[in-house]
């Protein structure tokens, strides 16, 4: 099922295409929205965000599944950011195009212990 949320606490579950416009055109800027996959037998984190940042752009953010696959993206076109959260929501083939993604899955990665050749006192 797909869910739809904003940073104000409105949900919509199985938001239609001119929902998640309409939440998308009314974000003002520093609000957020989120749309999330939440499907029995889907593991993991699956959803995409945007946030109307205070300098007019939208940066988008999806991840699939696992934090290593998180990815960030910015721009400065509404339209462009709807036709993401659509084309996500539909399942269509390769809708990251026309951004150049960036991958943050370190920074959400857990930290690596070394182990060292002294023992602990």
């Amino acid at each position: 099922m797909l869910i739809a949320t904003n940073n104000r606490g409105h949900v919509v579950k199985r938001p239609s295409k001119p929902a998640i416009g309409t939440m998308l055109a009314n974000l003002g800027q520093g609000d957020h929205m989120v749309l999330e996959r939440q499907d029995e037998g889907l593991e993991g984190d699956w959803y995409i965000q945007v946030l109307f940042r205070d300098n007019n752009t939208y940066q988008l953010e999806y991840r699939d599944g696992v934090a290593a696959e998180h990815y960030q993206t910015l721009t400065a076109s509404q339209e462009k950011a709807c036709q993401a959260l659509l084309d996500w929501a539909a399942g269509t083939p390769d809708w990251q195009g026309g951004f150049t993604w960036n991958n943050l899955g370190a920074m959400f990665a857990a930290p690596i212990v070394k182990a060292t050749d002294q023992p602990t006192p």
